[in-house]
Protein backbone atom coordinates (compact mmCIF):
# COMPACT_ATOMS: atom_id res chain seq x y z
CA UNK A 1 0.00 0.00 0.00
CA UNK A 2 1.43 3.35 -1.06
CA UNK A 3 1.88 5.85 1.76
CA UNK A 4 0.32 9.13 0.61
CA UNK A 5 1.02 11.32 3.64
CA UNK A 6 4.79 11.42 3.90
CA UNK A 7 7.83 13.64 4.59
CA UNK A 8 9.16 15.73 1.72
CA UNK A 9 12.46 17.41 0.88
CA UNK A 10 12.52 20.62 -1.17
CA UNK A 11 16.17 21.09 -1.91
CA UNK A 12 17.84 21.50 1.49
CA UNK A 13 14.50 21.96 3.28
CA UNK A 14 13.03 18.93 5.05
CA UNK A 15 9.31 18.92 5.80
CA UNK A 16 7.39 16.51 8.04
CA UNK A 17 4.53 16.13 5.59
CA UNK A 18 3.09 17.07 2.21
CA UNK A 19 -0.08 19.07 2.95
CA UNK A 20 0.51 22.69 1.96
CA UNK A 21 -1.28 25.99 2.44
CA UNK A 22 -1.39 27.82 -0.90
CA UNK A 23 -0.74 31.55 -1.28
CA UNK A 24 -4.17 33.19 -1.59
CA UNK A 25 -4.34 36.98 -1.87
CA UNK A 26 -6.60 38.47 0.77
CA UNK A 27 -6.72 35.26 2.81
CA UNK A 28 -3.34 33.81 3.78
CA UNK A 29 -2.25 36.59 6.10
CA UNK A 30 -0.32 35.83 9.28
CA UNK A 31 -3.44 35.20 11.35
CA UNK A 32 -4.90 32.64 8.95
CA UNK A 33 -1.53 30.96 8.44
CA UNK A 34 -1.20 30.64 12.23
CA UNK A 35 -4.59 28.93 12.36
CA UNK A 36 -3.66 26.58 9.52
CA UNK A 37 -0.38 25.76 11.25
CA UNK A 38 -2.29 24.86 14.40
CA UNK A 39 -4.48 22.60 12.28
CA UNK A 40 -1.50 20.76 10.84
CA UNK A 41 -0.32 22.55 7.69
CA UNK A 42 3.14 21.24 6.88
CA UNK A 43 4.24 24.21 4.78
CA UNK A 44 2.66 27.57 4.00
CA UNK A 45 3.08 30.47 1.62
CA UNK A 46 2.54 34.17 2.19
CA UNK A 47 0.19 36.21 0.08
CA UNK A 48 1.94 37.34 -3.08
CA UNK A 49 4.28 40.26 -2.41
CA UNK A 50 5.47 42.70 -5.05
CA UNK A 51 9.24 42.73 -5.57
CA UNK A 52 9.01 46.48 -6.13
CA UNK A 53 7.28 47.01 -2.78
CA UNK A 54 10.02 45.07 -1.01
CA UNK A 55 12.74 47.13 -2.69
CA UNK A 56 11.12 50.54 -2.29
CA UNK A 57 9.53 50.24 1.15
CA UNK A 58 12.69 49.95 3.21
CA UNK A 59 10.66 47.68 5.51
CA UNK A 60 12.36 46.03 8.46
CA UNK A 61 11.22 43.03 10.50
CA UNK A 62 8.86 44.16 13.23
CA UNK A 63 8.35 47.71 11.95
CA UNK A 64 4.61 47.07 11.54
CA UNK A 65 4.54 48.22 7.92
CA UNK A 66 2.26 46.56 5.37
CA UNK A 67 5.26 44.88 3.76
CA UNK A 68 6.50 43.63 7.13
CA UNK A 69 3.07 42.16 7.93
CA UNK A 70 3.11 40.35 4.59
CA UNK A 71 6.62 38.98 5.06
CA UNK A 72 6.72 38.02 8.73
CA UNK A 73 6.40 34.44 9.91
CA UNK A 74 3.09 33.61 11.58
CA UNK A 75 2.70 32.55 15.20
CA UNK A 76 3.78 28.93 15.54
CA UNK A 77 4.71 28.68 11.87
CA UNK A 78 7.75 26.44 11.51
CA UNK A 79 8.32 26.49 7.76
CA UNK A 80 7.03 29.05 5.29
CA UNK A 81 7.83 30.54 1.92
CA UNK A 82 7.61 34.18 0.90
CA UNK A 83 5.97 34.45 -2.50
CA UNK A 84 7.33 37.20 -4.75
CA UNK A 85 5.93 38.50 -8.00
CA UNK A 86 7.55 40.70 -10.58
CA UNK A 87 8.46 40.90 -14.26
CA UNK A 88 12.10 41.93 -14.19
CA UNK A 89 14.68 39.26 -13.28
CA UNK A 90 17.16 41.74 -11.86
CA UNK A 91 14.57 43.43 -9.63
CA UNK A 92 13.28 40.04 -8.46
CA UNK A 93 16.82 39.12 -7.48
CA UNK A 94 17.26 42.41 -5.65
CA UNK A 95 14.03 41.87 -3.72
CA UNK A 96 14.97 38.30 -2.84
CA UNK A 97 18.30 39.50 -1.44
CA UNK A 98 16.41 41.67 1.07
CA UNK A 99 14.31 38.87 2.53
CA UNK A 100 16.89 37.26 4.78
CA UNK A 101 15.98 39.33 7.83
CA UNK A 102 12.52 37.72 7.88
CA UNK A 103 13.98 34.20 7.87
CA UNK A 104 11.81 32.41 5.31
CA UNK A 105 12.36 28.72 4.70
CA UNK A 106 12.04 29.23 0.93
CA UNK A 107 11.19 31.79 -1.72
CA UNK A 108 8.37 31.09 -4.15
CA UNK A 109 8.00 32.85 -7.51
CA UNK A 110 4.46 33.60 -8.61
CA UNK A 111 3.98 32.72 -12.27
CA UNK A 112 0.33 31.78 -11.94
CA UNK A 113 -1.66 34.75 -10.64
CA UNK A 114 -4.46 35.51 -13.15
CA UNK A 115 -5.34 38.99 -11.83
CA UNK A 116 -5.17 41.69 -14.56
CA UNK A 117 -3.37 44.27 -12.41
CA UNK A 118 -0.55 41.76 -11.89
CA UNK A 119 -0.55 40.42 -15.45
CA UNK A 120 -0.40 43.85 -17.08
CA UNK A 121 3.00 44.27 -15.41
CA UNK A 122 4.22 41.13 -17.14
CA UNK A 123 4.14 39.27 -13.81
CA UNK A 124 2.06 36.40 -12.46
CA UNK A 125 0.70 34.14 -15.20
CA UNK A 126 1.94 36.62 -17.82
CA UNK A 127 5.47 35.49 -16.97
CA UNK A 128 4.65 32.18 -18.65
CA UNK A 129 4.34 33.96 -22.00
CA UNK A 130 8.13 34.22 -22.01
CA UNK A 131 9.74 31.00 -20.74
CA UNK A 132 13.22 32.42 -21.30
CA UNK A 133 12.52 35.40 -19.04
CA UNK A 134 10.86 33.07 -16.54
CA UNK A 135 14.05 31.02 -16.39
CA UNK A 136 16.14 34.17 -15.99
CA UNK A 137 13.88 35.23 -13.12
CA UNK A 138 14.35 31.92 -11.33
CA UNK A 139 18.10 32.10 -11.90
CA UNK A 140 18.28 35.60 -10.41
CA UNK A 141 16.29 34.63 -7.33
CA UNK A 142 18.27 31.41 -6.83
CA UNK A 143 21.50 33.39 -7.04
CA UNK A 144 20.25 35.91 -4.46
CA UNK A 145 18.99 33.15 -2.17
CA UNK A 146 22.39 31.47 -2.32
CA UNK A 147 24.34 34.65 -1.66
CA UNK A 148 22.17 36.31 0.98
CA UNK A 149 19.77 33.77 2.49
CA UNK A 150 21.90 30.74 3.24
CA UNK A 151 21.00 28.87 0.04
CA UNK A 152 17.35 28.36 0.91
CA UNK A 153 15.37 26.67 -1.87
CA UNK A 154 13.45 28.56 -4.54
CA UNK A 155 10.18 27.24 -5.96
CA UNK A 156 7.74 28.46 -8.59
CA UNK A 157 3.97 28.28 -9.03
CA UNK A 158 2.62 27.86 -12.57
CA UNK A 159 -0.64 27.43 -14.44
CA UNK A 160 -1.13 25.31 -17.55
CA UNK A 161 -0.43 28.32 -19.71
CA UNK A 162 -1.96 31.64 -20.69
CA UNK A 163 -4.92 30.08 -22.54
CA UNK A 164 -5.92 26.88 -24.34
CA UNK A 165 -3.82 27.89 -27.35
CA UNK A 166 -0.65 28.31 -25.32
CA UNK A 167 -0.33 25.33 -22.99
CA UNK A 168 3.35 25.53 -22.07
CA UNK A 169 3.61 24.45 -18.43
CA UNK A 170 6.12 21.74 -19.31
CA UNK A 171 8.41 24.16 -21.12
CA UNK A 172 8.18 26.68 -18.29
CA UNK A 173 8.74 24.04 -15.62
CA UNK A 174 11.83 22.72 -17.39
CA UNK A 175 13.20 26.25 -17.76
CA UNK A 176 12.61 26.84 -14.05
CA UNK A 177 14.29 23.59 -13.00
CA UNK A 178 17.26 24.24 -15.30
CA UNK A 179 17.64 27.63 -13.59
CA UNK A 180 17.66 26.06 -10.12
CA UNK A 181 14.04 25.74 -8.95
CA UNK A 182 13.78 23.07 -6.25
CA UNK A 183 10.00 22.56 -6.56
CA UNK A 184 7.27 23.35 -9.07
CA UNK A 185 3.64 23.86 -8.08
CA UNK A 186 1.03 23.51 -10.82
CA UNK A 187 -2.54 24.76 -10.78
CA UNK A 188 -4.35 22.71 -13.39
CA UNK A 189 -6.04 25.61 -15.19
CA UNK A 190 -4.97 28.22 -17.71
CA UNK A 191 -4.93 31.90 -16.89
CA UNK A 192 -7.95 32.37 -19.18
CA UNK A 193 -9.96 29.85 -17.15
CA UNK A 194 -9.41 31.78 -13.92
CA UNK A 195 -11.14 29.38 -11.50
CA UNK A 196 -13.80 28.06 -13.85
CA UNK A 197 -14.18 24.58 -15.27
CA UNK A 198 -12.32 21.61 -13.87
CA UNK A 199 -8.64 21.54 -13.01
CA UNK A 200 -6.61 19.25 -15.25
CA UNK A 201 -5.07 16.76 -12.87
CA UNK A 202 -3.65 14.73 -15.78
CA UNK A 203 -1.31 17.66 -16.49
CA UNK A 204 -0.13 17.55 -12.88
CA UNK A 205 0.61 13.84 -13.25
CA UNK A 206 2.43 14.40 -16.54
CA UNK A 207 4.61 17.10 -15.00
CA UNK A 208 5.36 14.96 -11.95
CA UNK A 209 6.59 12.18 -14.22
CA UNK A 210 8.82 14.42 -16.33
CA UNK A 211 10.84 16.69 -14.05
CA UNK A 212 13.38 15.73 -11.37
CA UNK A 213 12.10 17.95 -8.55
CA UNK A 214 8.95 17.63 -6.42
CA UNK A 215 5.69 18.72 -8.04
CA UNK A 216 2.89 20.10 -5.89
CA UNK A 217 -0.63 19.83 -7.27
CA UNK A 218 -3.29 22.52 -6.92
CA UNK A 219 -6.86 22.90 -8.10
CA UNK A 220 -10.23 21.47 -6.97
CA UNK A 221 -9.03 20.31 -3.56
CA UNK A 222 -11.93 20.65 -1.12
CA UNK A 223 -12.04 17.46 0.94
CA UNK A 224 -9.69 14.87 2.43
CA UNK A 225 -10.80 12.48 -0.31
CA UNK A 226 -9.79 15.03 -2.94
CA UNK A 227 -6.29 15.09 -1.44
CA UNK A 228 -6.14 11.29 -1.54
CA UNK A 229 -7.35 11.21 -5.14
CA UNK A 230 -4.86 13.80 -6.36
CA UNK A 231 -1.88 12.22 -4.62
CA UNK A 232 -2.76 8.71 -5.81
CA UNK A 233 -3.82 9.57 -9.37
CA UNK A 234 -1.08 12.05 -10.28
CA UNK A 235 1.93 10.87 -8.30
CA UNK A 236 2.57 14.45 -7.22
CA UNK A 237 4.73 14.93 -4.14
CA UNK A 238 2.37 17.26 -2.27
CA UNK A 239 -1.03 18.92 -2.48
CA UNK A 240 -1.72 22.60 -2.01
CA UNK A 241 -5.10 23.70 -0.65
CA UNK A 242 -6.42 27.10 -1.76
CA UNK A 243 -10.14 27.86 -2.15
CA UNK A 244 -10.93 24.67 -0.25
CA UNK A 245 -9.39 26.28 2.82
CA UNK A 246 -11.83 29.17 3.07
CA UNK A 247 -13.70 28.62 6.30
CA UNK A 248 -12.02 25.24 6.54
CA UNK A 249 -8.47 25.38 7.91
CA UNK A 250 -9.42 22.03 9.48
CA UNK A 251 -8.71 20.39 6.10
CA UNK A 252 -5.12 19.80 7.18
CA UNK A 253 -6.13 17.83 10.27
CA UNK A 254 -8.91 15.92 8.54
CA UNK A 255 -6.83 15.17 5.43
CA UNK A 256 -3.89 13.92 7.50
CA UNK A 257 -6.24 11.70 9.49
CA UNK A 258 -7.87 10.33 6.35
CA UNK A 259 -4.56 9.68 4.58
CA UNK A 260 -3.08 7.89 7.59
CA UNK A 261 -6.09 6.09 9.12
CA UNK A 262 -8.78 6.06 6.44
CA UNK A 263 -11.23 8.14 8.47
CA UNK A 264 -11.70 11.67 9.83
CA UNK A 265 -14.01 13.63 12.08
CA UNK A 266 -15.40 16.90 10.71
CA UNK A 267 -15.17 19.92 13.02
CA UNK A 268 -18.22 20.80 15.09
CA UNK A 269 -20.00 24.14 14.77
CA UNK A 270 -18.52 25.16 18.10
CA UNK A 271 -14.99 24.35 16.95
CA UNK A 272 -15.50 26.34 13.77
CA UNK A 273 -16.68 29.38 15.71
CA UNK A 274 -13.92 29.13 18.31
CA UNK A 275 -11.35 28.92 15.53
CA UNK A 276 -12.82 31.92 13.72
CA UNK A 277 -12.75 33.98 16.89
CA UNK A 278 -9.12 33.02 17.56
CA UNK A 279 -8.27 34.07 14.01
CA UNK A 280 -10.00 37.41 14.64
CA UNK A 281 -7.99 38.01 17.81
CA UNK A 282 -4.71 37.16 16.06
CA UNK A 283 -5.54 39.47 13.17
CA UNK A 284 -6.49 42.29 15.57
CA UNK A 285 -3.00 42.08 17.10
CA UNK A 286 -1.51 42.68 13.67
CA UNK A 287 -3.83 45.21 12.08
CA UNK A 288 -6.03 46.64 14.86
CA UNK A 289 -9.51 45.61 15.89
CA UNK A 290 -11.45 47.74 13.40
CA UNK A 291 -9.60 46.48 10.35
CA UNK A 292 -9.57 42.89 11.63
CA UNK A 293 -13.33 42.90 12.16
CA UNK A 294 -13.90 44.15 8.64
CA UNK A 295 -11.58 41.52 7.16
CA UNK A 296 -13.15 38.71 9.20
CA UNK A 297 -16.61 39.27 7.75
CA UNK A 298 -15.77 37.11 4.72
CA UNK A 299 -14.06 34.52 6.92
CA UNK A 300 -16.99 34.20 9.32
CA UNK A 301 -19.36 33.81 6.37
CA UNK A 302 -17.18 30.91 5.22
CA UNK A 303 -16.83 29.40 8.71
CA UNK A 304 -20.63 29.30 9.11
CA UNK A 305 -21.43 27.80 5.71
CA UNK A 306 -23.88 24.94 6.22
CA UNK A 307 -25.03 26.05 9.66
CA UNK A 308 -28.78 25.75 10.36
CA UNK A 309 -30.18 29.25 9.85
CA UNK A 310 -26.83 30.20 8.38
CA UNK A 311 -28.15 32.77 5.90
CA UNK A 312 -29.75 34.87 8.65
CA UNK A 313 -26.63 34.51 10.79
CA UNK A 314 -24.40 35.69 7.94
CA UNK A 315 -26.65 38.69 7.36
CA UNK A 316 -25.68 39.78 10.86
CA UNK A 317 -22.03 38.75 10.69
CA UNK A 318 -21.32 41.02 7.72
CA UNK A 319 -22.04 43.96 10.04
CA UNK A 320 -19.70 42.88 12.83
CA UNK A 321 -17.55 45.82 13.90
CA UNK A 322 -15.91 44.67 17.14
CA UNK A 323 -14.76 41.45 18.76
CA UNK A 324 -17.42 41.91 21.43
CA UNK A 325 -20.10 42.35 18.78
CA UNK A 326 -19.12 39.15 16.98
CA UNK A 327 -19.32 37.24 20.25
CA UNK A 328 -22.71 38.79 20.93
CA UNK A 329 -24.00 37.75 17.49
CA UNK A 330 -22.98 34.15 18.12
CA UNK A 331 -24.55 34.17 21.61
CA UNK A 332 -27.81 35.52 20.23
CA UNK A 333 -27.81 32.73 17.66
CA UNK A 334 -27.48 30.17 20.44
CA UNK A 335 -23.84 29.53 19.56
CA UNK A 336 -22.15 31.22 22.49
CA UNK A 337 -18.58 30.13 23.08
Amino acid sequence: MKILYRPLAIGSLSLDGNLFLAPVAGYTDRAFRAICTEQGADFSFTELVSAESVIRSGAKPGDGSVVDRLLRKAEGERHYAIQLFGADPERMGMAAALLGSWGPSAIDINAGCPVPKVNKLGAGAALMKDPERLGQTVEAVVKAAGAYLGKIPVSIKLRLGWDSCSINYMECARAAVAAGAAMVSLHGRTRAQLYGGRADWDAIGELASQIPVPVTGSGDLYTPRDAENMLSSTGCAAVMFARGLMGNPFIFKTAKSYLTTGSFTPPSMEERIRTGLRQLELLAKDTGEKHACFEMRKHFCAYTKGFPGGAALRDRLVHGDSIARYREIFREAGLGI
